[in-house]
């Protein structure tokens, strides 16, 4: 068996638990089980540090449930182990209750990648309020905005941000009891998490604003925005200005990038 034939079978043996028969015995064997263990702990740590809320409102033993199955359901793929966990969330749509008990819980993992990914993105120069005082009255019909890497929009079934905050804010270490968390009810709804001056940032979007915003991310030209604006608003005359409301706040967040 050739050296590189070798190193897969150990990683197979490793990663996967496949058969390495031939390859490690004995005293050699134990140390497999060593590097099997460590292997799943290690990604374990690395889950519990993407989701830190989620470990949180689920306790260590019930996170570490729900981590060790979704190990073995969804193998890590990428070099980087930071984006190992990109899809627990719709692992944990269709698991059973016993690892996730109540439906909101996928919306804190959605959250919490949503915010990492934020604080991750690229960096890119700022739209500057100047720009775009410097266009005509006739270029604004065709102006299409972009939005910055860091800009993150998901979908969330519940209102959980407020049970959310408590538990970011909230210190296991410290030996404080966790608090007493709101129950998440219903709510469809659209959460924006970006990047600003460094610091990671979110909030719920009103149905207006997080129409506007998917118009912008699917790159539409002003006029369309305005279009939209009046459709949700049932308001010609109000969308105008709800656009320029709206461009006004993406500006002072720092939500738009320079073409």
């Amino acid at each position: 068996m050739s050296l590189v034939a070798q190193q897969q079978q150990l990683a197979a043996a490793i990663r996967d638990g496949s058969d390495a028969a031939g390859l490690l015995s004995g005293d050699f064997a134990t140390g497999l089980q060593v590097y099997r263990h460590a292997y799943r702990a290690r990604l374990a740590e690395a889950l519990a540090d993407n989701y830190t809320v989620l470990a949180r409102a689920l306790g260590d033993e019930a996170f570490d449930a729900l981590a060790q199955a979704y190990i073995a359901a969804r193998p890590s793929q990428h070099p980087s182990i930071r984006w190992f966990g990109h899809a627990l969330a719709s692992f944990m749509a269709t698991a059973d209750d016993e690892l996730v008990p109540h439906a909101s819980l996928v919306d804190f993992a959605a959250m919490d990648w949503a915010l990492r990914g934020a604080f991750d993105a690229a960096d890119a120069p700022l739209l500057e309020s100047a720009a775009l005082a410097a266009l005509g009255p006739d270029d604004w019909a065709s102006l299409v905005l972009h939005l910055q890497p860091s800009a993150q929009r998901v979908t969330l079934a519940h209102a959980i941000e407020p049970a959310w905050r408590m538990l970011r804010e909230w210190q296991p270490d410290s030996g404080a009891d966790q608090p007493e968390l709101p129950e998440p009810v219903p709510l469809q709804h659209t959460l924006l998490a970006w990047r600003q001056q460094g610091e990671t940032r979110w909030r719920s979007l009103e149905p207006l604003e997080a129409a506007l915003l998917q118009s912008v991310a699917e790159g539409a030209p002003f006029a369309l925005l305005c279009e939209r604006a009046a459709a949700e608003l049932g308001d010609a005359e109000a969308a105008a200005p709800a656009v320029i409301g709206a461009l006004q706040r993406w500006l002072a967040d720092g939500l738009l990038r320079r073409p």
